[in-house]
Order: structure tokens, then C-alpha cells, then sequence
């Protein structure tokens, strides 16, 4: 299945200050989450970002934070977004059915998410270059559990790609320089 534009929403979760330094590559995965955030804006997709426990773990990374423009960024305590009351009603009134992860961290709070999505019957993207635990063994567990599972695991490229649906366009010339 193709991922489009008009039938998805990325949600990017808990890229906060004292998690991402812990990360496995955390580098790559900020980078690709505001590649994925910019083409969010371009493409008229929708954003939600989390933060869990704030309070403890820090906000979200400011570069990602000004990414996201003026997406909505929810705080949770819940590891499952969708557990949570106010995230599960903010996302099913965008009207998607395509839901495009990231975030943080892999084996708890992505894959949660993504199992709550999927048994509620969305389309669900895990994206695994944007996508990081602690440890590679916990990063790699999480992908696997939930391709197995059926939930499909892409790249940023493919995402943007199939966002865009084809070349030549304004869109398309936009986003080319942050790819190369």
C-alpha cells in the first residue's frame, strides 16, 4: 500500500532533550524526523508530537520543536499515545488512516503506539531511520515485533517519496536539496 498525503498524519514522539542523547544514532534520527516534518508542512499532512513526563524528561529538542512550525505537541504519561484521552481525540479528529511514526524510543512508547493504532484498524508506518531506543538490540526487537505483526517499516526516503507521488513539481524542487 502507498502511503499518501491526504490519508496521513506523522506523529513524532518524546524527541525530548534528556532522551535523545541516550540514543542509539540520535543524530540521524533528529535529522530525519525534520526532513519528515518539513515534508509534513509541504505536503499538507498533518503533525502531532508527544513529550513524555516533560517534567522529567525535558521538552522536545528545540530544532525539532521549530520543524514541526505549529504543529500541536501533547505531554503523556501513558507509553501508548493512543491510551492517552487527549492524543487518541486530537488524532482521530484529523480523519487520517494512514498514521507515520518516529520517535523515541523504539521498544516502548513507538511500539505501543503502533500496536494501539493497528489493533484500532490504521494503516501504521513505523519509520525505522527515525525511529531510536537506547540500545541497538531493543531498536532492532521493536521493528521486527511489529513487521511481523503487519505493520510496515519504511525508511524517511520512502515516506517523502511517496508523500510527493512524483517529480517536477514545486513540492518535489523544494524538498530535493534536503535529501541530497
Amino acid at each position: 500500500m502507498l502511503i499518501r498525503a491526504t490519508d496521513s498524519a506523522l506523529i513524532v514522539i518524546d524527541v525530548q532533550e534528556r532522551l535523545v542523547p541516550v540514543m542509539q544514532a540520535p543524530a540521524r534520527t533528529v535529522q530525519n524526523t525534520k526532513l519528515l516534518l518539513h515534508a509534513a508542512r509541504i505536503n499538507n499532512v498533518p503533525a502531532i508530537l508527544t513529550e513524555q513526563y516533560p517534567k522529567g524528561l525535558g521538552p522536545t529538542l528545540s530544532e525539532v520543536k521549530k520543524a514541526a512550525g505549529e504543529s500541536i505537541v501533547l505531554s503523556k504519561m501513558h507509553f501508548s499515545c493512543m491510551e492517552d484521552p487527549i492524543f487518541a481525540k486530537e488524532f482521530k479528529s484529523l480523519g487520517r488512516r494512514q498514521a507515520i511514526l518516529v520517535g523515541m524510543e523504539a521498544h516502548i512508547c513507538v511500539v505501543q503506539t503502533a500496536a494501539s493504532l493497528f489493533e484500532d484498524g490504521y494503516e501504521v508506518f513505523v519509520v525505522s531511520d527515525a525511529t531510536a531506543s537506547r540500545t541497538i538490540e531493543s531498536e532492532k526487537a521493536c521493528l521486527e515485533r511489529l513487521s511481523a505483526a503487519g505493520v510496515s517499516i519504511v525508511t524517511t526516503e520512502m515516506v517523502v517519496f511517496e508523500w510527493l507521488g512524483k517529480a517536477g513539481t514545486a513540492s518535489f524542487k523544494e524538498l530535493l536539496p534536503l535529501i541530497k
